[in-house]
């Protein structure tokens, strides 16, 4: 049914393909394709889509390889160059489309509407850029070094991101794109001895490479060629540059300047499109594509006119001049886009089927939109895996199979548990979705298949996860760093540093060097001790050595050899014992006291569970675990749980409080704030909704009424989890049967407040969360008076930060706080001053007349404060222009964009 596509010339509608069957609708495609080679090209809407899309294809088909070609993730005319990896990824897809696509597996280009409008080097300086080097080469270091500068690598004392280089000695390290471990280029001389991958925490070496292929960090190579191209292009276009034109002053010295990137084509003789890259490959493009593409261009249109009437008004005081080039040198026109795909094989995507008389060739897929359980979720009162076991078998009897697309292999097994517990015969777990196909007529199956929304086809329906329990966000877990219990010391270390050896006591690092052992290379750390002595340790026994605990430079070193070092260890060996002694007794003391034992409820435990729309991490689930163990064990828990802002503390929170309340017990949690109050109890009442479980709050947001009643409800046992500040620590409040206290944020409690606890949890269990614990407590915890979880990795979705240091322009800002408040989040404006805040107002007011901006500082009273930052929480205001005082721990996920201002005043 899809051969008409990959006929020359073939331009076709392919209907009822709604959100969530793309990938399997380009699998089809994919079966009429030749075995191997580019396929054909996809594009994509925007970024989220493409990577859906690039996940889900190989699930669908095993016989495929997909390449991304990612768009700049900058503004048109911006101010700041595309991240480092993007460009290092977009160039090693350009490479690879300028060779020629050798794999043996049929390939699939997957990009965006972003990225396929914008012009790009063409294939000839693409394939000249590659650097290429083995083993036994004879290459001058210094040429090495040039042409990393050259196209955009940074030198660093260590490697440890992509793109960066370091030269030691005989040693070149550097982290070339496309690679998961940077490699280390050993020379002797002129000649190349061997080129080892190696990890950027540990130092050690990995493996031996036969070969190293070079892409450039950027798609503009600072040749002098090119500078002074880009010089004559620059005083054609604009004239003669003034003396505050950092642009020009920069690349005419050979300096790479951030946002270059946005004077592309005065650097290049031509650019060429995406589309001379692959001139007989096949399009598909993304429903709505064709809106995309126009938006895009005229979003390049409006940023053009805004900076020429910045540029021809004047440039406002204390801004850096931008002189921009014409868009249709840096952008294709939308003439030349729809050229470009009435000269090819091309088909659009439709979710629906096109009129009668549209005059459009149409292929129909046969899809719809698969069920959503929204509703279902949002009655509260209704069980949702009744519902969704009564769809399936609705599905059953229409003789469809039906397979439950999940995002993890711990999600699809708890599924098919709890769908097994309410009444679905066997559902069979499925590795992959080709596995569909052995399904007998009618049946039930659970797959590992990351899609956003379910679809129905005429004898399929697949259910999405996201369908059934709201948003998923799981991505990818990365690979655990080797060594992890070192790779504080190893990162952290530079040269200079204090480091303490275990057995030679305090030296100073020197840096990395290669010594010869046993005739052949070896990595060691030189470290330098009392008198000159010197100690060479290798990287593997890196776990010998710890940063030592002061900053002071002048500490005395030890000698190699001598007692000092022994005779202090020997020391507190004896004080270790003596306060051992004490632990014995208070651990001895805490043994004897009971505790309420807390088993965790089969089956609804699960349900609970899947409520939580993130993958946990080890962490986490250790942490769970450990927990769980306490409430079992019959001895009174005292655990803290120690983990960094979002790293998952609450939900460790949510589980515990959820059995302890199933098993008839209360539970109080106690926070320090109202606001972070506030924020709980959304967080408890939005988990338990639709469980027999009764969550309330006492703070004072709460009404005189309300809280009575609450306080009542706490007495008679009707109230089963109470969430509140000190109000809830006050003598007025008792508790019928009180079996869990968590305490968030201890360190913020005053002396009264920590008496009271103490009378609260004497034996009672106990949870402290806290991401930065008082020392006494961490001191209990570390010496084991208290049990302690870290929760030391961040979630597996949580996104690097993308820091920008820029001249300060009204445009960006302008640009940056819309781009944030259009996809439905808040910005922070931080101010280093009071005095600046009534300017910076104004300033705002002016720029973005669209939001509404709220203001925050140390000299409001507190009450007004509070409300400021309550109403921003709500949503009510946009932006919260305030001084340093912003309140961290708090959960606000639609705030993502921080704008400091003057942070050179910080």
């Amino acid at each position: 049914m899809f051969e008409s596509l990959l006929k020359q010339q073939a331009n076709i509608t392919l209907a009822g393909v709604p959100d969530g069957a793309e990938a399997f609708a380009i699998s089809k495609i994919l079966a009429e394709a030749p075995p191997a080679g580019l396929a054909l090209v996809f594009v994509a809407r925007d970024a989220t889509r493409m990577q859906m899309i690039t996940d889900a294809l190989p699930l669908f088909d095993f016989d495929v390889e997909v390449i991304q070609l990612p768009a700049w993730d900058c503004l048109p005319y911006d101010r700041v160059s595309p991240n480092a990896a993007i460009s290092a990824r977009r160039l090693l897809t350009l490479g690879a489309l300028a060779r020629g696509i050798e794999s043996k597996k049929r390939t699939v280009l997957i990009t965006t509407v972003n990225a396929a409008v914008q012009r790009v080097p063409d294939r000839e300086w693409i394939k000249a850029q590659a650097f290429s080097m083995a083993p036994g080469n004879r290459i001058d270091m210094a040429r090495i070094a040039d042409w990393l500068e050259m196209n955009g690598f940074s030198r660093t004392p260590t490697v440890r991101e992509t793109g960066e280089y370091a030269v030691r000695g005989g040693i070149v390290d550097l982290f070339t794109p496309g690679w998961e471990e940077p490699v280390r280029l050993d020379f002797f001389g002129d000649t190349l001895e061997s080129i080892r991958s190696f990890d950027p925490e540990t130092q050690r070496t990995s493996k031996q490479l036969k070969r190293l292929d070079l892409v450039p960090m950027s798609e503009i190579a600072l040749s002098d060629e090119a500078i002074s191209r880009f010089r004559r292009n620059y005083l054609a276009s604009f004239g003669a540059a003034g003396r505050d034109d950092v642009l020009y002053q920069s690349i005419s010295e050979g300096r790479r300047y951030p946002g270059m990137e946005h004077w592309l084509p005065l650097f290049h003789e031509h650019l060429e499109s995406l589309f001379d890259y692959v001139p007989d490959a096949p399009v598909v493009l993304d429903a709505n594509a064709g809106d995309v593409v126009r938006e895009r261009l005229s979003q390049v249109r409006e940023h053009y006119t805004a900076r020429e009437e910045a540029r021809e008004n004047g440039q406002a005081s204390g801004t850096v001049p931008y002189m921009p080039v014409e868009p249709v040198a840096l952008y294709l026109a939308e003439t030349e886009w729809t050229e470009a795909l009435a000269d090819r094989a091309s088909a659009l995507l439709d979710p629906f089927t096109p009129p009668p008389g549209s005059g459009k060739t149409i292929v129909e897929l046969g899809g719809k939109q698969g069920r959503s359980f929204a509703a279902e979720r949002a009655a509260g009162d209704i069980n949702i895996f009744d519902v969704l076991t009564s769809h399936i078998r609705t599905l059953q009897d229409a003789g469809k199979k039906a397979v439950i697309a999940c995002w993890t292999a711990g999600s699809r097994e708890r599924l098919g548990q709890i769908l097994q517990d309410h009444g679905l015969q066997s559902p069979v777990l499925l590795d992959h979705f080709a596995s569909v196909a052995e399904l007998p007529t009618g049946g039930a199956g659970l797959c590992i298949l990351g899609i956003e929304q379910g679809f129905e086809l005429p004898h399929l329906a697949v259910i999405g996860e996201q369908d059934i329990l709201g948003d998923r966000l799981v991505r990818k877990s990365r690979r655990k760093a080797k060594g992890a219990n070192v790779i504080t010391e190893a990162t952290g270390l530079s040269e200079g540093d204090l480091v303490v050896h275990v057995d030679h006591g305090i030296g100073r690092f020197i840096g990395l060097k290669t010594i010869e052992a046993v005739g052949a290379p070896h990595d060691c750390l030189e470290l330098q001790y009392s008198g000159g002595d010197k100690l060479y340790l290798p990287v593997e026994n890196i776990e010998l050595l710890s940063r030592y605990g002061a900053e002071d430079a002048e500490a005395q070193l030890d000698r190699l050899g001598g007692g000092a070092w022994q005779a202090r260890k020997a020391k507190l060996k004896k004080r270790i014992l003596e306060i051992a002694d004490g632990l014995i007794k208070t651990a001895a003391a805490r043994a004897l006291r009971s505790a309420p034992v807390v088993e965790t409820p089969e089956g609804i435990y699960d349900e609970f569970a899947t409520r939580f729309p993130y993958e946990e991490t080890e962490d986490q689930l250790t942490a769970i675990d450990a927990v769980f163990d306490d409430l079992s064990s019959g001895r009174p828990m005292d655990r803290l749980v120690c983990g960094d802002v979002g790293f998952g503390k609450t939900e460790v929170a949510l589980r515990a409080a959820f059995i302890a309340a199933m098993s008839g017990r209360q539970v109080a949690l106690v926070v320090p704030t109202t606001l972070l109050s506030r924020q709980h109890y959304r967080t408890f009442s939005d988990r338990f909704s639709g469980l027999p479980i009764n969550v309330a709050q006492a703070s004072r947001l709460v009404p005189a009424r309300e809280l009575t009643k609450t306080k009542k409800g706490v007495s008679d046992g009707s109230v089963d989890i109470v969430i509140g500040t000190h109000a809830l620590l006050g003598k007025g409040i008792t508790f019928r049967d009180l079996g869990l206290l968590i305490i968030d944020e201890e360190q913020h409690f005053g002396v009264k407040h920590k008496e009271r606890l103490k009378e609260l949890k004497s034996d009672v269990h106990v949870l402290t969360l806290s991401a930065t614990p008082i020392p006494r407590t961490l001191q209990l915890a570390l010496t084991g008076v208290r049990e302690l979880s870290l929760i030391a990795t961040p979630p597996v979705d949580r996104l690097a930060v993308r820091t920008f240091v820029s001249p300060f322009d009204p445009l960006v800002v302008r640009e940056a706080l819309l781009r944030e408040h259009y996809r439905g989040g808040q910005s922070f404006y931080v101010c280093p001053r009071l005095s600046d805040i009534a300017d910076i107002k104004v300033f705002l007011e002016e720029s973005v007349p669209e939001l509404k901006v709220a203001i925050a500082h140390g000299q409001m009273p507190p009450g007004e404060l509070e409300d400021v930052m309550n109403a921003f929480y709500e949503g009510k205001y946009n932006v919260l222009l305030s001084t340093t005082i912003v309140e961290s721990g708090l959960d606000i996920p639609t705030a993502n964009t921080l704008i400091v201002h003057r942070s050179d005043m910080f």
